[in-house]
């Protein structure tokens, strides 16, 4: 048996896959995946759709699906990420090469797709034991993922094939009615002032003045980088993607980016800091001067679009919580994700 990698684990129980089914996929629309026992470890990360290793002998894949229960309209389109990845991979090599795709339910229950296996470190809460920590080490990583940003943005659109799956005209008014509604579709109790956040964001909608390529996911634990951190060389979880307002994707990054200085809500919101809140990586106005010095974009208007980005995040959280709190899953993990979203919600208020 092939060792497993430190970033799985064994496959959660519940949400098992068919092994023999899997293995008859990839034999017959998978030509470069060789023939023998195949291993299925699960990657511990994420709350979302579910991802799991493929093994082989020495041959890796990753699949991709979505949860367990019933899903809220739109969402966990497999197929449409899997096209994203195939379109976007030609310009941006961090996006994984896609392998193949299948709507066929009778193998896992679910539409799913297969993508490379990119090696590298994925950074969230610690770093390796092996790895000792300096603070030129955070400085770099956020150099990265800044200049990493600006380059998707800096990506011409009209080159590539995306305009078959997006609609960049008006995103934003698109956007907060959206994820307004979905907030409403999957709320479990009354919060404090998201009455007062919704208003807020309906009322202000900036003026577009901008398209591009957005990640709409850009955080830390999606990104993996070199064994010295030298080079970012993957960037997963394209679900979100598409065309539209950069300074939303640089906010929904900044929602994320959690500091040392911030409140104990937001630093251990899912237990842990992240690895953010060490010495040496940026603040989240240094992320977003560096942002507006390598793109030459205005973002004095950024805090609007960070209240939409913690908005946006507590509906993330509210639609997650709305499936353990109706019983479509049993990950102990969601158990209290109703404090995440009264948290977000809070601080999506205090940056209007």
């Amino acid at each position: 048996m092939i060792k497993p990698l430190d970033e799985t684990i064994a496959v959660r129980e519940g949400e098992e896959l068919n092994k023999e089914k899997i293995a008859a996929f990839l034999s017959n629309h998978v030509p470069e995946a060789p023939s023998g026992h195949l291993d299925i470890r699960q990657f511990a990360s994420g709350h979302s759709n579910l991802t799991y290793l493929l093994q082989i002998d020495q041959w890796q894949a990753v699949l991709r699906r979505p949860p367990f229960g019933p899903l809220p309209p739109r969402a966990h389109d497999m197929k449409r990420e899997y096209q994203f990845l195939s379109m976007i991979h030609p310009y941006y090599s961090l996006a994984p090469k896609p392998i193949a795709y299948t709507d066929d339910e009778s193998i896992i229950g679910r539409e799913f797709f297969i993508m490379e296996r990119k090696a590298g470190i994925v950074l969230d809460t610690s770093f390796p034991e092996e790895i000792k920590y300096k603070a030129e080490m955070g400085k770099r990583i956020s150099e990265l993922m800044v200049d990493y940003l600006v380059t998707l943005h800096e990506i011409d659109y009209e080159q590539t094939k995306l305009l078959q799956l997006t609609k960049p005209d008006h995103f934003m008014e698109r956007q907060v009615s959206g994820w307004i509604k979905r907030y409403k579709r999957a709320q479990t109790e009354e919060i404090p002032n998201v009455d007062r956040v919704i208003n807020y964001l309906e009322s202000n909608i900036p003026q577009q003045t901008d398209k591009t390529i957005i990640h709409y996911d850009y955080k830390l634990n999606n990104a993996m980088f070199t064994s010295d951190f030298s080079d970012m060389v993957g960037l997963f979880d394209w679900e979100m993607s598409t065309v539209g307002d950069p300074l939303a994707d640089l906010a929904v990054a900044m929602s994320y980016w959690i500091q040392e200085d911030d409140n104990d809500t937001l630093k251990y919101g899912l237990g842990h800091p992240p690895v953010t809140v060490k010495d040496g990586f940026f603040t989240r106005e240094e992320f977003i001067q560096r942002y507006a010095e390598k793109s030459k974009r205005d973002v004095s208007s950024i805090a609007y679009y960070l209240t939409f980005a913690y908005f946006k995040l507590a509906v993330i959280g509210q639609q997650i919580y709305y499936r353990y709190h109706q019983g479509q899953t049993r990950d102990k993990r969601f158990a209290n994700f109703n404090v995440l979203v009264q948290n977000m919600i809070q601080e999506a208020n205090k940056s209007m």
